[in-house]
């Protein structure tokens, strides 16, 4: 399909006047240029309540936000939310909006986990803090009034990447338990050479050398064997077996289209109850937009019931 008319008048006002492609800026310029973008997307919708909590982690606290939604009830069941950013951009204030109007839409709690960020921190420190956060969550459920019970991971391009493998961890460790993965254009292996990354390679958005300056970035000195591990690449785990259901959306042109379809392709193989949606028409970063494009509020409420199937 064409691109989305939204979706190319937006990216003709990106490309249309002065342009420095990510890759090539200071990483703080990066940082200012995502938050700027982010704040453009507007406030965000109210919700019940909101509240900023530290997790125990493996090197000091952890920042995470709980958003409880309007529709608000005891022990609500809890998704844990990996901001995305390449390992290096986004916070918690980037993806506020987008939190807020998840657990609205879902009726869930959303914790958002601000994870350390590469390259001041390189692998595997967002993971670290990643799986810290999500067992700490599971631990402390009843104290925080959530449900013990119903419990998921999810997050967008480098978050759906930490809460795939938050997800292989707690299958591995023996915990925590969860319930489900939200994996939204999430980044699963290192491989440029697919398809999708030269079809997709320039002009829509995330390109493919800003792609290999998040890796170059996260992965630091160790780049050939972290590019390996399944804490970075959970697709070249043998086998996704025993994992919860997942629910795994992409965008047409996206590059990271092609590693998002394989991942739910395996996990379905591998006996995982794993709903897979391609967003026609739509690039990457697309979901938050929730106030601006149609299709953004469709994958909206797309994640929103699958998260509902959950509990």
């Amino acid at each position: 399909m064409p691109l989305d008319p939204h979706v190319k008048r937006w990216l003709d006002e990106v490309y249309g006047g002065p342009f420095t492609p990510m890759h090539e800026m200071t990483i703080d310029q990066a940082r200012r240029q995502m938050q700027a973008a982010s704040d453009l997307l507007g406030p965000g919708e109210e919700v019940a309540s909101v509240e900023n909590i530290a997790a125990d982690g493996p090197h000091g606290s952890i920042p995470v936000r709980i958003y409880r939604p309007r529709s608000q009830h005891d022990r609500l069941p809890l998704l844990v939310y990996f901001h995305g950013g390449g390992w290096v951009l986004g916070s918690i204030a980037t993806h506020d909006a987008y939190c807020r109007a998840l657990a609205n839409a879902s009726g869930w709690a959303v914790a958002s986990v601000d994870y350390r960020l590469a390259p001041e921190h390189p692998f595997p420190a967002a993971f670290d803090d990643s799986y810290a956060a999500a067992a700490w969550l599971a631990d402390s459920a009843d104290r925080l009034n959530l449900d013990e019970r119903t419990i998921a991971v999810g997050g967008d391009s480098a978050g759906g990447n930490l809460a795939a493998a938050v997800a292989l961890a707690a299958r591995d460790r023996g915990g925590p338990r969860l319930a489900g993965q939200l994996l939204i254009y999430p980044i699963t292996d290192f491989d440029l050479q697919r398809p999708s990354y030269i079809a997709n390679a320039d002009g829509y958005h995330l390109t493919r050398e800003t792609m290999r300056w998040f890796w170059q970035l996260y992965c630091g000195d160790n780049f050939a064997r972290v590019a390996d591990d399944l804490r970075a690449s959970p697709l070249r785990a043998e086998s996704l077996a025993e994992l919860p259901p997942a629910f795994v959306l992409t965008a047409e042109f996206d590059p990271l289209l092609d590693e998002g379809a394989a991942y739910a392709a395996k996990l379905s193989a591998s006996g995982v109850e794993a709903r897979y949606k391609r967003y026609d028409g739509m690039i990457h970063g697309f979901v938050r937009r929730t106030a601006e494009w149609s299709v953004a509020r469709e994958a909206l409420r797309d994640a929103a019931e699958f998260l509902r199937s959950l509990s």
